[in-house]
C-alpha cells in the first residue's frame, strides 16, 4: 500500500507529459486554437481527461509551452557535451531554438500577447533560457571561435526578431536569416570546425 501514492504521481506525470505532446502536435498543426476534441484523440484520451488536467484552454496553452522550453533548456548542455566545437554547439542550439519560435505552436506569438495570463510565461522563458545561451556563448568565447562582448539576452531578441511572423509568411525563411546572424559570429581566424567522420552529418548552424 506504501507503495501506490508514488506510483500513481508517477503514472499522472506520464499522462500529462502524454497529452503535453499531443497538444503540442495539435498546435503545432493548426495553431493553438485547435480544437480539445483533436488533442484528445491524439492522446488516446476522453475529452473530459484534458479538461481534468487543464480546466481552461489558458491552462493547456501555457503547459505545452513550459514542457517545450524546459525541453529546449535541457538540450543546451546536451549540445555542448556532444558537438564538435562550443561554436558548432551554440549553433545547433540556436537551431533548435527558431524550432521553440516557428514550428512549436507559435511561441513568438504568445510571448508578444498583452495577455496577463502570459506574462509568467514570459518571465519562465528568460529564466530558463538566458542561462544556457549564456554557458553556450561563454564557451564558444572561450575557444576563440565567436566575440566575447555578446550577452545572451542580445541574441535570443535578435534571433526572436528575426523569427517574427515566420510561421504565417511561407515566402520568408527565418531559419536562413537566423544561420546568417550565426555565421556572423565567427571570429576571423578562428579554430575550425572538426569534419565530422564519414557517414555521420556535421552540426549545421541555425
Amino acid at each position: 500500500m506504501a507503495e501506490r501514492p508514488p506510483r500513481r504521481r508517477a503514472d499522472a506525470q506520464r499522462n500529462e507529459k502524454t497529452l503535453l505532446d499531443a497538444a503540442a502536435a495539435a498546435f503545432v498543426a493548426s495553431g493553438i486554437e485547435a480544437p480539445v476534441r483533436d488533442i484528445a484523440a491524439r492522446a488516446g484520451v476522453g475529452v473530459g481527461t484534458v479538461y481534468r488536467h487543464f480546466p481552461t484552454r489558458a491552462d493547456l496553452v501555457v503547459a505545452v509551452y513550459r514542457h517545450q522550453v524546459e525541453a529546449c533548456a535541457e538540450a543546451g548542455p546536451a549540445c555542448l557535451a556532444n558537438a564538435t566545437t562550443p561554436y558548432a554547439a551554440l549553433a545547433r542550439w540556436i537551431d533548435l531554438f527558431v524550432d521553440l519560435l516557428v514550428t512549436k505552436h507559435g511561441l513568438a506569438a504568445a510571448l508578444r500577447s498583452d495577455d496577463t495570463q502570459f506574462d509568467a510565461l514570459h518571465s519562465y522563458f528568460l529564466d530558463r533560457l538566458l542561462p544556457v545561451c549564456s554557458q553556450l556563448l561563454d564557451a564558444a568565447a572561450g575557444s576563440g571561435e565567436i566575440q566575447a562582448d555578446l550577452a545572451a539576452y542580445e541574441l535570443l531578441r535578435g534571433v526572436g526578431n528575426l523569427c517574427i511572423g515566420a510561421e504565417s509568411d511561407p515566402r520568408y525563411d527565418a531559419r536562413r536569416l537566423v544561420g546568417l546572424l550565426i555565421a556572423g559570429l565567427r571570429q576571423p581566424g578562428g579554430p575550425a570546425e572538426v569534419p565530422a567522420e564519414p557517414g555521420q552529418q556535421a552540426d549545421k548552424p541555425g
